[in-house]
């Protein structure tokens, strides 16, 4: 006797349907699963067995045989629960086999035969979608993250007892319902929610910098802050998410399966339409950044922030190999980590912030010149970014403390970020019609051989451009994101291709030099 259900093993984001295949025979009693299964897989023959039983079905006194195929790619995680039990059941003709073809099974089973919540549930449905299912059964807690796959029926049950029931045309039983995935007891380094609120207004001085926040928002730009301690670089890095638009809906489903995966998807938000926030600490390690794990990789703070901000305050006291991670991602908008048995590549298109101080004790840059830090201790603090980091990153601004009267005469004068929101979703559509049917969003994503081919900028820029890298103020590299910065400035006036002026902005902007008056009166009130 043979039952055959199935399920789905994720690769990252990516999924991929799995034959759960269970197999009655003469013998000794015992349960033997197969088909590369980690220790939580095997652990389910014990759970299913319990969970069957307390169900009031029969479990097979013969030797039963559960074949997870293909049998090459490796299982892992307590979702094949579900799908193990179905097979079995079909197995014995417990339940008819007809009424499980087309059908895919998530979900981990509690020893009396309750359904609990899993991770993941949102990239599994959207894999078995694809491998051709017209129906998915899932926990019930579940049902509102995997209903936001469309063409896929969905079919949320609190027990075993439940579906049978279901399948069987029985009376349906009064389970409880099974609480969802306890949330962590601390949110992931940072989330949207908690910096609801927050005003760009709120920061008094820094009109140089506050616009730089906002060309950064309009084009999705890398940007970098120095200053000493309490200077308002933390302020100003908190007050990005809220100038950014909300998620499209596409964008949103990929960023919540994301979340999904790790386990940190609330419950009662299935999709996340606002850009995530991360802000992890410095000790933070590789595999909390990048991802990682033992024995099921995961995605990290690189991932979690796809489509929203990475925050990295301190960036000197990262660990180097932490920093240099972000090379690949920062190019390709992607993070791939390798392990021994899987390679996982999940997206990181992220916009990085950095803030550091000017030097170990950062009092550099104060006005009571307090700093005792000799000019190597700052040139090796300043290095432990390297140049390729660095030349990646398209806004450069350095903070200095303002004066008392500087204060005085800029608190509360400038736009708030409600009215500065709008003027970059007004930026941001510009973009949208002009890389309409183009897979890049903002002009960060654009390549720069893309940009100078498709939308070339009018020729007093050009030549501005060309004398920079005659002179040798900037590489090839560089002159693509000054490029990609003056259309984010052009955006920002209205302009229709950039100008030399929109350049001279975009270059002010990425060598930390003053910029104009009229530009500061975008920000200013």
């Amino acid at each position: 006797m043979s039952g055959r259900v199935v399920s789905v093993t994720l690769d990252g984001l990516t999924g991929r349907a799995i034959e759960v295949e269970a197999d009655v025979v003469g013998g000794l009693p015992g349960t033997v699963i197969v088909g590369l299964p980690d220790a939580t897989v095997n652990e389910a023959r014990d759970r299913c067995k319990s969970a069957v039983v307390n169900s009031g079905a029969p479990w097979p006194d013969q030797r039963l045989t559960i074949n997870l195929a293909p049998s090459t790619l490796p299982k892992s995680g307590s979702h094949y629960d579900l799908a193990i039990a179905m097979a079995v059941l079909s197995a014995q003709k417990a339940v008819p086999a007809e009424a499980l073809t087309g059908t895919a099974f998530v979900g981990e089973l509690a020893l009396d035969g309750r359904l609990r919540a899993v991770p993941g549930v949102l990239p599994a449905t959207l894999a078995a979608a694809e491998a051709g299912c017209t129906h998915v059964v899932v926990p019930e807690v579940n049902v509102p993250e995997a209903e936001l796959v469309e063409g896929i029926v969905v079919t949320g049950v609190r027990s075993l007892r439940h579906l049978v029931a279901l399948i069987t045309g029985d009376e349906v039983p009064d389970d409880p319902p099974v609480p969802p995935i306890e949330p962590p007891a601390v949110a992931p380094w940072g989330s949207a929610a908690r910096l609801s609120g927050l005003d760009l207004a709120d920061v008094a001085g820094h009109e140089d910098v506050r616009l730089a926040v906002l060309v950064a928002a309009v084009g999705g730009h890398h940007l970098s802050m120095v200053g000493p301690p309490g200077v308002g670089k933390t302020m100003l890095a908190q007050r990005l998410p809220g100038l950014l638009p909300d998620l499209e809906r596409q964008d949103a489903i990929e960023v919540s399966a994301v979340h999904s995966v790790a386990g940190m998807l609330p419950a009662d938000v299935p999709l996340l339409s606002r850009p995530p926030f991360l802000d992890p600490h410095h000790t933070a390690s590789a595999a909390a950044i990048v991802g990682g794990g033992s024995r099921q990789v995961r995605p990290g703070a690189m991932s979690l922030a796809h489509r929203g901000v990475l925050f990295l305050d301190e960036a000197p006291e990262f660990a180097v190999n932490v920093l240099e991670a972000l090379r690949q991602p920062l190019e390709s908008g992607r993070i791939v980590v390798a392990r021994s048995a899987r390679t996982v590549v999940y997206p990181a298109r992220f916009q990085l912030v950095m803030a550091a101080n000017p030097c170990p004790c950062g009092q550099a840059a104060t006005l009571d010149a307090s700093c005792r830090c000799t000019p190597a201790m700052r040139r090796r603090y300043g290095e432990r970014i390297s140049g390729p980091i660095r030349d990646r990153i398209d806004i450069r601004r350095t903070l200095v403390s303002p004066t008392r009267p500087e204060l005085a005469a800029t608190v509360s004068a400038g736009r708030g970020s409600v009215e500065l929101a709008h003027r970059v979703r007004e930026a941001r559509s510009r973009q949208a019609h002009r890389f309409v049917g183009t897979p890049w969003r903002t002009n960060a994503d654009v390549p720069g051989t893309e940009l100078r081919k498709a939308w070339p900028v009018a020729d007093d820029a050009r030549l501005l451009l060309d004398r920079q890298l005659h002179a040798d103020k900037l590489n090839p590299r560089s002159a693509d994101r000054v490029l990609r910065l003056a259309w984010s400035v052009a955006d920002l006036h209205g302009h229709d291709v950039p100008d030399a002026d929109d350049v001279r902005t975009a270059l002010s902007l990425r060598s930390d030099l003053p910029l104009d008056a009229a530009m500061r009166a975008l920000v200013a009130a």
